[in-house]
């Protein structure tokens, strides 16, 4: 095997992908890994153009990740945000450490003297040295909002409020009716992505969100319609064990587009390939072992296996189980 993408979100793309990059040093050491991130999740803060799950991604492939919190650099203070916050300025509840600016200051300064989103990623990737290639899914501005269902503090009811409001200041907990990715209609994927996707031998879709981080890559155009064309098998591990979220509040996203907080509910989402859908196969935990027949049933080979990455070595093992896979004919 010689070729893998990954379509990534943050915490668990990024943990799933360091688990591949660790089994493939053993089985495969000359594999290319390609990673199309997430960034849906960007927004502009304090001036500085922030991508959270290209850091988490990149950090956490580099060596640099905060491993208690899951994304954030390791050793981090917030110094300078306190001194922001003292002038009145920023958000109290979406505080950037100070290591961590220092990568939305290069970002931001390349960016401004026209290096693309792409171009700003590979430049930071040279200091990170992640082991695969990252690659923004686009490199167009695609931010994720929602649309708030009633009144909440300075909000009015259909108010469209950036995800990462909802997702940190409200945790989730203020009812929405939907997800709007603003700049999608102008959005074309980055450089490089169809292409990984079609010359791929394996494409995977680990364990991140799959409304707003998969889904958002996925409404890009072209990318959908590439998973659906490449002759590489696309095999999916579930993000839900045992009716609960892995981590984050992927349930309420879940809810909000009508999809049932299960393991072979999101499997169906994503549907299997022989029907016009995404997945050739989908790895779920064990204990959702009996979801196995209504996939198998609906053209997705799926297998039960532990799913929880505790550290590199289970997350390594669960790289095995989808190279296994993906190397069946």
């Amino acid at each position: 095997m010689k070729k893998i993408t990954v379509l990534a979100g943050g915490v668990g793309g990024a943990r799933f992908t360091r688990g591949l990059l660790h089994r493939l040093a053993a089985s495969h050491p000359r594999a290319e890994v390609t990673v199309i991130v997430n960034t849906g999740d960007d927004l502009w803060l304090n001036g500085l153009r922030v991508c959270p799950d290209l850091d988490t991604v990149m950090y956490t492939l580099g060596g640099g990740i905060n491993e208690e919190w899951g994304w954030g650099r390791a050793g981090e203070s917030r110094r300078t945000s306190e001194e922001i916050g003292a002038y009145g300025r920023g958000w109290s509840w979406f505080t950037l450490g100070d290591l961590d600016l220092a990568t939305h200051i290069v970002r931001t300064d390349l960016l401004r003297t026209g290096a693309t989103l792409s171009e700003a990623t590979a430049l930071l990737c040279e200091r990170w040295q992640p082991g695969a290639r990252l690659l923004p899914m686009s490199d167009q501005p695609v931010e994720t909002h929602v649309r708030l269902e009633a009144d909440v503090d300075e909000h009015h009811a259909g108010d469209l409020v950036h995800f990462e409001e909802w997702w940190v200041r409200y945790r989730a907990h203020v009812e929405v009716t939907e997800f709007i990715q603003v700049g999608l209609a102008e959005a074309t994927a980055a450089p490089g992505v169809l292409d990984a996707i079609h010359s791929a031998d394996l494409v995977v879709i680990p364990p991140s969100n799959p409304v707003v981080s998969v889904g958002t890559i996925l409404a890009v155009p072209g990318i959908r319609e590439a998973l659906r064309r490449t002759p590489a098998r696309v095999v999916g591990v579930s993000p839900i064990i045992g009716g609960s979220a892995v981590r984050g509040m992927a349930d309420h996203c879940l809810r909000v587009i009508g999809v049932e907080t299960s393991a072979a509910a999101v499997g169906l989402h994503y549907g299997s390939r022989e029907s016009g859908g995404l997945l050739d196969a989908w790895l779920v935990d064990e204990t959702d072992a009996a979801a196995l027949p209504a996939l198998d049933a609906a053209g997705i080979r799926a297998t039960a296996v532990p799913l929880w990455m505790h550290d590199v070595p289970t997350s390594a093992a669960i790289a095995a189980e989808v190279l296994a896979i993906g190397a069946e004919r």
